[in-house]
């Protein structure tokens, strides 16, 4: 549901007029540890917020960016990378990236110029890559100077028909999974910039993660009953990245929509969404019988792992109109807490 949503949410791509407030004397003191809770809004509402959450006092701070900056976020919330002791929101119908302090919650800059962002990985100081759906680039960014600089060209990838995801490194090599009308992983030589392996999976992998032994990490949704690029059983993939290739696929049933590839801080149990979460240990020969945590009915949206305590998070879209909710639990399945956030709560990142 949430990739159909993305795909109607982008085929008008309009410009942002950024909604401007009265300043809030905002001193609310970011904790030392913390999450921060992505909620994507509705699309052309303009309505995406941020959120903030004390794992330790179990308090949540809601819109901390509009708070902070007499300013709305903007239309669509995609992700949110912490590096340089600065949090990057990409906010993806926006087509902006903005920078703001991790204590003050402030803007100190943004990225615009974007197609539609979806994700933002760090190479260096004076590098990342941003990807972007519906556009057959990545694009590269200085994030001293919040320039573009360049681009990589995805082959076979057209306006209609591609998009460019998650983004994982291991030493010099990044790896990308495309996901729109897409079935690839890409590896990509971050010292020239250049593509320089591919590998086909099943149809839409929807995120990607390495483990603690060095393996990839995809899950596909399988298209959908009538996609023009196809329909097919999703499938859980482990790869190989040092020769791209599929060590193991777990495949689940026809018209279900697995997504959300997680990690437990210590790299060694794998989480996703399938209606329920469900968990298992990397080096596990069959998908588990029984669900992690059942899904009461509700619409899972976004997954998360604390990586000190293992408690895992879990977003509730509900109807995809009212604010959503954040339920957290132990890694033996109780729960902790339960908060509201914003409108479609879908992205999470740790401080």
């Amino acid at each position: 549901m949430r990739r159909l949503l993305l795909l109607f949410a982008i085929l008008a791509v309009g410009c942002m007029e950024w909604d401007y407030g009265l300043e809030e004397d905002f001193n609310f003191e970011a904790s030392e540890r913390g999450l921060f809770i992505c909620n994507e809004g509705n699309f052309q509402y303009g309505n995406a917020t941020l959120s903030y959450y004390n794992p330790d006092t179990r308090t949540i701070e809601n819109e901390v960016f509009y708070r902070a900056n007499a300013m709305k976020l903007g239309d669509v919330a995609q992700s949110m990378t912490i590096y340089d002791n600065r949090g990057w929101i990409v906010v993806n119908n926006s087509h902006v990236i903005f920078a703001i302090d991790l204590d003050t919650f402030r803007e100190v800059g943004r990225i615009t110029g974007l197609t539609s962002p979806r994700y933002i990985h760090f190479i260096s100081d004076e590098k990342a890559y941003v990807t972007q759906i519906w556009d057959n680039r990545i694009f590269i960014v200085n994030p001293k100077r919040y320039e573009i600089t360049g681009y990589i060209d995805v082959p076979r990838m057209t306006m209609e028909q591609g998009s460019t995801e998650q983004m994982v490194q291991k030493g010099k090599y990044l790896y990308v999974n495309c996901w729109s009308y897409q079935n690839r992983i890409l590896k990509i030589d971050t010292e020239t910039d250049t593509i320089v392996a591919e590998l086909e999976v099943g149809i839409q992998p929807t995120s990607l993660a390495m483990d603690c032994n060095g393996k990839l990490w995809t899950v596909t949704d399988g298209g959908y009953d009538g996609s023009p690029y196809g329909y097919e059983r999703p499938a859980l993939y482990r790869i190989d990245p040092e020769t791209m290739t599929i060590e193991a696929m777990f495949e689940f049933k026809r018209g279900d929509a697995p997504s959300e590839v997680q990690l437990n801080g210590l790299g060694d149990t794998i989480y996703w969404i399938n209606d329920d979460i469900w968990a298992m240990d990397v080096t596990a020969t069959n998908v588990p019988v029984r669900p992690f945590l059942d899904s009461r009915g509700t619409i899972y949206y976004g997954l998360t792992v604390d990586p000190v305590n293992e408690d895992v998070y879990i977003a509730d879209a509900i109807d995809y109109t009212q604010p959503g909710k954040v339920y957290r639990y132990t890694k033996q399945g109780e729960l902790v807490d339960e908060f509201y956030v914003g409108i479609i709560p879908g992205a999470f990142c740790w401080k």
